[in-house]
């Protein structure tokens, strides 16, 4: 059985290497690498997947998993700049791909380690990137 809670959450980011020029990031990321940054309204699914427990029905109890967002995510990356404000970005360029990929790592260790954990987050509302882990 699948469960997942959605979230939101808004954040700005810029797409760039600092080892690439100017032309160079432009190139390969467009208007992603503009120096001011630009800003999207994110769309975090967190879906687990195990067995329906006997005794409360549940798969999870998704207050737990709203927790988890809350503090993990939401606080974290809403309405940050996740290259200026974002440690976990540092040395991270933030593509949607990486964010998941930092996601599922903040919210694996919140939640309980027998159920599956896929990110699905969608930057825009026709892209999104789904990672279940390695």
């Amino acid at each position: 059985m699948k469960v997942s809670r959605r979230a939101t959450f808004n954040a700005a980011h810029r797409l760039f290497r600092p080892d690439w020029t100017d032309e160079k990031n432009i190139e390969i990321f467009g208007k992603c690498s503009n120096p001011n940054f630009h800003g999207h309204n994110y769309v975090l699914e967190v879906i687990l997947d195990g067995e329906i427990d006997p005794e409360t029905g549940y798969v999870i109890d998704l207050k737990i998993v709203k927790d988890a967002i809350k503090s993990e995510i939401d606080e974290r990356f809403d309405h940050r700049n996740l290259n200026l404000d974002c440690p976990e970005f540092k040395d991270l360029n933030p593509t949607a791909e990486n964010i998941a990929v930092v996601t599922w790592n903040l919210l694996r260790s919140k939640l309980p380690m027998h159920l599956e954990l896929t990110i699905k987050l969608w930057e825009t509302e026709n892209n999104c990137v789904e990672y279940a882990g390695k």
